[in-house]
């Protein structure tokens, strides 16, 4: 097992510890996108998404797009708390944008 490996199961293993009944927001980040999913913890379902392929600009500027469209969408049905999976990425820059951006919509973890 790798580190990434390590440090997604160290996070998902405190998010699961914690939450059994609400949602959690997993984002992925590759080099030119961003994706950011809110999935049912109880159905393994995923609720709500977003993502940056459509967008342009940069990068940044991308990454609070989609927090914003996120929460928007995760609000129209009626989901308010989720816990933020980050996954193996630090809690930084783009990943901070996105997070940030949702909280300012209403989103709250």
């Amino acid at each position: 097992m790798n580190r990434q490996q390590k440090r997604v199961k160290r996070t998902r293993g405190k998010i699961n510890a914690i939450t059994s009944r609400n949602s959690r927001l997993s984002v992925h980040r590759s080099s030119k996108h961003i994706y950011a999913q809110v999935i049912d913890q109880n159905n393994q379902k995923t609720v709500a998404s977003a993502s940056s392929l459509k967008l342009k600009g940069k990068k940044t500027d991308q990454a609070i797009k989609v927090g914003e469209a996120l929460a928007s969408s995760a609000k129209a049905k009626k989901i308010n708390t989720v816990y933020f999976d980050r996954g193996s990425y630090k809690y930084h820059g783009r990943v901070k944008a996105l997070a940030d951006a949702a909280r300012r919509k209403g989103l709250k973890f």
